[in-house]
C-alpha cells in the first residue's frame, strides 16, 4: 500500500437521510443525478480525483490544497445558481470540508487520520460553506483565498482541539491577497455567496476546448448511427497496416463530418436538450442540465434513456459515470451505447480509454475485439505518464494493460 500527502474533500447534503423517507425512490434518484452532475465536474476541472460517490456524499482528492478550497466555493457559488431556479423541494444545501495530510492510498479509497478529521469536519460544517482544518489552512496559498477562523473543536475518536477555518462570503478585492470587501451596512450581498471566486479560475479558453471535445464525440457517436455501414466498408478497404490511431484520426474526421450531418436533421427533443448543455457557457448549465435529465427521463425504452444519461454525462464532463451509463444501456439491449464504448477506446484521455476498455470486457462486447486488439498492440495518448500525485502512487495510467485485460475475458467464449 502507497503512502502520499494528499488534500481530502468530504461532501455531502444537508437532511438528506430525512428527505428519502419522504419522497419516492425516483425523486430520490433524480435529485443524486443532479447533485451528480452539478459537483462531479467541478472536481474535475479543479483537478481532483473523486475516489467515492456514495449516495449524497463524495470522497475527492488533490495534491492542491488552494485547489481543493476553490473548488470547494465554485461547488457552492454554482449550487446558489442552480437553487435560484430550483422548486423549493429539489434545491440542494451542501456542506463542504477539507483537511490535508499522509494518507494510504488504495486505487479506490484512501485511509488514514487525515480522512477521518476530514469527515468529522464535515459533521460540524454549516450548509453552503466551505470548512477546512488548521492543517490545510497552513498549507494553502493565501494569498488566493480569504479565510478567517471558526473555533476549536473536539471531534470523536481525535485526540486534542481542532482548529477549524471557512473561506469568508463575498465581494472580495481581486488583487492579491484577495480580502472580503465589506457589505454597506444594511445591505445584503447579492449575487453568488464567493463572487465566482473559484468559478472564475476555470478559463474561458480550457472551456470552450472541453466543449469543443465534447462536442466532436457526441457528434462521431451520432454519425456512427447514421453512416456506420459507410464507415465499416471504408475500414474493410483500408490496407493492412493502416489501424489503431491512424484509423481513429480518419474515422472521427469522418464522424464528424457526417455527426454534423445528422444533427442538422434535429434529432431527439432530448437530443437536442443534450446538445445546449454542451455548448453552453458555465453559468448557464445547471438550469439546462435539469430541462436535459426532464426530457431523457421521458424516454420509455430503458436502454435508450440510460444511453441519454450517458451521452448527457459526456455534456457535462464525466466521463467515468458515462461510460457507466452506457454498460447499463447495452445491459437493456442498446446497440448504439455499445458503439459509444467502442469509440471511447480511441479517446484521447487515458482514464477514459481504461474505462471504456473494463467495460467492453465485463460486457463481452465482441464487436469491439478489432479495437480492442489495436488498444492492446497500439496504446494512446498519455499511456505511462505519471501526469498527478495519484498516478505516480498508482503507477500512472495504462490503456494497453486494461485492453490485455479485457480481451482475456473473451477467450472462453
Amino acid at each position: 500500500m502507497k503512502t502520499a500527502n494528499l488534500a481530502i474533500v468530504f461532501t455531502d447534503i444537508q437532511g438528506f437521510t430525512e428527505r428519502t423517507s419522504r419522497q419516492t425512490h425516483e425523486e430520490n434518484q433524480r435529485l443524486l443525478q443532479v447533485h451528480h452532475d452539478l459537483l462531479a465536474p467541478l472536481f474535475t476541472r479543479f483537478g481532483g480525483r473523486i475516489i467515492k460517490s456514495i449516495g449524497d456524499a463524495f470522497l475527492v482528492t488533490f495534491e492542491s490544497p488552494t485547489q481543493a478550497v476553490l473548488s470547494g466555493v465554485a461547488i457552492q457559488d454554482r449550487l446558489w445558481e442552480y437553487n435560484r431556479t430550483a422548486l423549493e423541494s429539489e434545491q440542494l444545501r451542501v456542506r463542504v470540508a477539507i483537511n490535508v495530510g499522509e494518507v494510504r492510498v488504495e486505487p479506490n479509497d484512501v485511509f488514514g487520520e487525515p480522512v477521518n478529521i476530514a469527515a468529522r469536519v464535515e459533521g460540524i460544517a454549516e450548509p453552503g460553506e466551505v470548512y477546512f482544518t488548521e492543517a490545510l489552512y497552513l498549507s494553502m496559498n493565501k494569498a488566493e483565498v480569504p479565510s478567517e477562523e471558526v473555533g476549536a473543536f473536539e471531534l470523536k475518536g481525535i485526540p486534542g482541539k481542532i482548529r477549524v477555518f471557512r473561506v469568508p462570503k463575498g465581494p472580495y478585492r481581486m488583487e492579491a491577497p484577495v480580502v472580503p470587501l465589506p457589505a454597506p451596512a444594511g445591505i445584503p450581498p447579492v449575487g453568488p455567496p464567493f463572487a465566482n471566486l473559484g468559478l472564475a479560475r476555470l478559463s474561458a479558453e480550457g472551456g470552450a476546448l472541453s466543449a469543443v471535445g465534447q462536442r466532436a464525440a457526441v457528434l462521431g457517436g451520432q454519425a456512427k448511427s447514421a453512416g456506420g455501414q459507410f464507415l465499416a466498408r471504408l475500414r474493410s478497404r483500408l490496407p493492412a497496416g493502416f489501424t489503431g490511431l491512424r484509423m481513429a484520426m480518419v474515422f472521427g474526421g469522418l464522424a464528424v463530418v457526417l455527426g454534423v450531418a445528422v444533427v442538422g436533421f434535429g434529432g431527439s427533443s432530448a437530443e437536442r436538450a443534450i446538445s445546449q448543455v454542451r455548448d453552453a457557457k458555465p453559468t448557464e448549465r445547471p438550469a439546462l442540465v435539469l430541462e436535459a435529465r426532464k426530457l431523457i427521463e421521458s424516454e420509455k425504452n430503458l436502454g435508450n434513456r440510460q444511453r441519454l444519461f450517458g451521452e448527457l454525462q459526456e455534456a457535462v464532463g464525466d466521463m467515468a459515470g458515462a461510460v457507466d451509463r452506457y454498460v447499463d444501456s447495452v445491459r437493456a439491449g442498446n446497440g448504439k451505447a455499445g458503439d459509444r464504448l467502442t469509440e471511447l477506446l480511441t479517446h484521447e484521455e487515458c482514464r477514459v480509454r481504461v474505462d471504456a476498455a473494463k467495460a467492453v470486457g465485463e460486457l463481452r462486447l465482441k464487436s469491439a475485439r478489432g479495437e480492442l486488439k489495436d488498444l492492446a498492440e497500439e496504446g494512446g495518448p498519455g499511456d505511462g505518464e505519471k501526469t498527478n500525485l495519484l498516478d505516480r502512487v498508482l503507477g500512472g495510467c495504462d490503456s494497453r494493460k486494461a485492453a490485455r485485460n479485457a480481451l482475456e475475458r473473451f477467450k472462453n467464449d
